[in-house]
Formats: C-alpha cells, structure tokens, sequence
C-alpha cells in the first residue's frame, strides 16, 4: 500500500526546528548521569523508585532534548543526580541574579 512503511509504525513527530531543543540540561543530565556510572534504564529506575514514573526512552529523549522537562521534574532530576536546578541548567550564581 502507499505511504505505509516497512518494519516499525511511524509514530507521531514534533516538527522539526533546526538548532531547537526543547529543554537546556539534556547535555549536563547526560553527563552527570554517566558519572555516576548509571545507564538510562537505571536513572529511569531511580525516578521511578522516587514517584516519577518514566521509562528509558523519557531519559533518553530528555537527553537528546526532544522532550521538555517541567519545573518539578527539573528538581526532582536535581535531587536524583544530586545537583542543583542552575547546576543542571548550567547558570552560574552571577547569571540567576
């Protein structure tokens, strides 16, 4: 049939706008994360063990900025990773003022 794909179903895309993420501490969430040695499945775990219920993809998504993260999501990663929000956002004390 036209317009159908092989394999995996499409699933519903965000429309692209170049050089846009949709949240700024994709790369710090990242690399704190492998810091801590931890795989995307095991913060999911955390988080979840915290009330947050999201899976691997949520992180992953996140990470990759494809994914906006709400004000108390951003502390709750905060308290997981044991950073704070202007850490995680990667403002300095000079900058929030």
């Amino acid at each position: 049939m036209p317009g159908k794909t092989k394999g995996r179903p499409r699933l519903a895309q965000r429309p692209w706008r170049p050089g846009k993420s949709l949240n700024a501490l994709g790369p710090e969430l990242r690399k704190r994360r492998s810091a801590l040695g931890w795989s995307q499945a095991v913060l999911a775990a955390k988080c979840q063990l915290a009330g947050w219920d999201i899976d691997r993809v949520v992180v992953a998504k996140i990470e990759a900025g494809l994914r906006a993260v709400s004000d108390l999501e951003l502390l709750k990663l905060g308290e997981i990773v044991a950073a704070t929000p202007n850490e995680l956002l990667r403002v300095s004390a000079r900058e929030s003022r």
